[in-house]
């Protein structure tokens, strides 16, 4: 069974959402919190590298869900603040985000702050740890004007193949260049244009392995200024 809306969203299996956009789900349809915890935080080195002021960067915000992965590692392992910035073209709903979150009820758990902000219309929060700025608009043109740097990457937009935009050279090379020295980056995808990008752009690329069913995925340091 799928269900459709006018929002660019498809759900699918029960509350699987997919993007017809780019007809692409949001999350890994195994476990989507811990294919999050096994290539974002555990491909940056975190929560072990966390400190007060440790900013994180994302493309693809989505559902949240990566971003209250890093709130549950916080927890416990840095008092805060930590930075959260994230860059997402087509924001969901905030009744769509609580219904896909449904799904892991750790992340919905902490999740009240950011549903109750997203709903009132803020993009900038706190949740727990984390300070949080949710940039919104196409990010070839929001990361180059963005003034901060990040110690550590989450780059999740949607599949290379259905979503080529998002992992161009120039955008990769705008990740570099704004990421902080001895800066970081992991991504679910090992796809061999978007590697080459990356050491393009000044990371030492290591494809590791991936979770669930996805062979590889891909992490890196920034070695040299771009």
């Amino acid at each position: 069974m799928q269900s459709q809306d006018q929002s660019g969203l498809e759900w699918r299996a029960g509350d699987l959402p997919v993007s017809t956009r780019f007809d692409d789900p949001y999350f890994s349809i195994e476990n989507g919190l811990a294919e999050t915890r096994h290539v974002f935080l555990a491909g940056n080195g975190l929560p072990a590298r966390l400190r007060p002021g440790f900013a994180v960067a994302e493309l693809g915000f989505g559902t949240g869900l990566n971003m209250l992965a890093l709130a549950l590692a916080c927890e416990g392992a840095c008092p805060g603040p930590v930075h959260f910035t994230s860059f997402e073209a087509f924001p969901l709903a905030a009744p769509d985000i609580a219904r896909a979150l449904g799904a892991f009820p750790e992340a919905l758990a902490v999740a009240g702050p950011f549903l109750a902000a997203w709903a009132g219309g803020a993009r900038q929060f706190s949740l727990g740890a984390l300070t949080v700025e949710v940039i919104t608009g196409d990010a070839r043109e929001t990361l180059p004007r963005w003034q901060g740097a990040a110690d550590a990457w989450f780059l999740d937009g949607f599949a290379p193949a259905r979503n080529p935009e998002l992992w161009s050279p120039e955008l990769m090379a705008e990740v570099a260049r704004h990421t902080a020295p001895g800066g970081t980056f992991a991504t679910y995808t090992a796809a061999g244009h978007v590697r080459r990008a990356l050491q393009a752009a000044g990371f030492a690329v290591t494809r590791l392995p991936g979770y669930g069913r996805k062979r590889h995925m891909a992490a890196g340091l920034l070695e040299t200024p771009a």
